[in-house]
């Protein structure tokens, strides 16, 4: 398997791996900074602390200058600059010395999971916290502990990057995902990177049928934001979309539907997924948990789905320092999320309502159709290309089409080529 993205993808991650994200602040910004390198064309933008999006209020922005415990012994632990997990997000600062039964009271950890830091936050209630593993945590003994956290909750900003590629149509598809999370590869990276080389490779292409609208957002609140700026546009002109998220590990494909899914973006991605990994996990509306959430919510009702590798929440080192860039997240892995989302978008592209412009079955002899196409296919090819003529009524899209015969979409894309290169089928519009 070539991964040629897949490795450029992890390595992008790796860069962006070190900074401190949250839901504002200094690492978001940089994070956006970077993908600006590979993507010159990104806009940032920035909204104020306090303005009012839908039911929601910009907070505070976040800055963490360090923060650590100095244990009995005199060591340092928990220390921030060595892994960014350890503070519980939005913490409030603290100098002062404590025992160990206060400290107790604001650690966290997973015994399940004993040599895991935990990622923990609390955006929207001020309390200040430390994750640290369960083998550590255990091995605490009674004194005094000085805890220091030098953080700053000020007004300044949540920002935001928006991408938009103009099409032949005003119809677009929507693709968003998250840049709100610290060191943690499936559940963060893996999205917002892969959505980067898809942006690339969407800028690349001359024909475009469609307009793209791309985002990369701080998770719910940014999701939110964006949309209390452009929902009127974004109800009249989006078609299909995905939010991007846990989309880089080799275990599993898995797709979370859009609140109906009825969508085409619901119908696209069950397709290419089935041909791409037949035991694919699917699952329902209520195991929800991204910015699908505001995407498909009552009376914003964008026609999003989600396309995942193992899905959040579904994988052992879910929202831990266990979610890495070694053993989680691969090349590889990366490289079939980008795949799987970049043939999601050719279908949609591609999805035409073909219509053949002969009464009866054309003599395709005389064209050179029969018994190859081309002098390059098989007989199974000519099947195919006798299936696509027998359901091109202009009633039926390609994707419908494909269904029916029970072949990839992407297996008509050559013989819809030919046949409409002899003028044998016409196509009407898209779906």
């Amino acid at each position: 398997m070539d991964n040629k993205e897949g490795q450029a993808i992890h390595d992008l991650a790796k860069e962006l791996w070190p900074l401190g994200r949250s839901i504002t602040g200094q690492g978001v910004r940089h994070t956006l900074d970077i993908i600006a390198q590979i993507l010159p064309e990104l806009k940032v933008f920035q909204v104020a602390s306090g303005t009012n999006v839908f039911d929601w209020v910009i907070p505070k922005e976040w800055q963490v200058n360090e923060a650590y415990i100095i244990g009995p012994d005199g060591q340092k632990f928990c220390n921030y600059k060595e892994n960014n997990l350890h503070l519980v997000g939005y913490s409030t600062p603290i100098n002062k010395i404590v025992n160990l039964s206060e400290l107790q009271n604001h650690l966290y950890s997973k015994p399940d999971l004993p040599n895991a830091i935990p990622y923990v936050t609390s955006y929207y209630e001020e309390r200040w916290g430390f994750c640290i593993s369960e083998n550590e945590r255990t091995q605490l003994v009674d004194g005094d502990y000085r805890v220091v956290i030098e953080t700053r909750l000020f007004d300044g900003f949540l920002n935001y990057g928006e991408i938009l590629i103009k099409g032949k149509l005003e119809e677009e598809i929507f693709l968003s995902s998250y840049i709100c999370h610290p060191s943690m590869a499936n559940n963060e990276l893996s999205g917002p990177t892969v959505l980067t080389y898809l942006a690339k490779w969407l800028l690349s292409q001359n024909n475009l049928r469609y307009s793209y609208r791309i985002i990369f957002v701080p998770e719910t609140i940014g999701s939110i934001t964006y949309l209390s700026r452009h929902l009127k546009k974004m109800k009249k002109s989006i078609i299909a979309g995905f939010n991007l998220s846990c989309i880089g590990d080799t275990r599993a494909y898995s797709y979370v539907p859009s609140r109906t899914g009825k969508t085409l973006s619901d119908k696209i991605a069950k397709h290419v997924l089935k041909w791409i990994d037949k035991n694919y996990v699917e699952y329902t509306w209520s195991d929800r948990g991204s910015d699908e959430r505001q995407y498909c919510s009552p009376g914003v009702d964008l026609p999003v789905s989600v396309i995942c590798r193992s899905k959040y929440g579904a994988y052992p080192e879910y929202h831990t320092s266990l979610d890495d860039l070694e053993k989680v997240v691969t090349p590889e892995g990366l490289q079939g999320g980008f795949d799987a989302l970049k043939n999601s978008i050719e279908a949609i592209e591609k999805n035409v309502i073909p219509k053949t412009t002969v009464l009866c079955e054309p003599q395709l002899g005389r064209r050179g159709l029969y018994p190859t196409l081309s002098n390059t296919l098989s007989s199974k090819d000519v099947d195919i290309m006798m299936d696509l003529i027998s359901w091109s009524d202009g009633k039926h899209s390609l994707l419908e089409i494909a269904e029916k015969i029970n072949i990839p979409i992407w297996d008509l894309y050559r013989p819809l080529e030919e046949l409409s290169k002899h003028g044998i089928i016409k196509v009407n519009g898209t779906i």
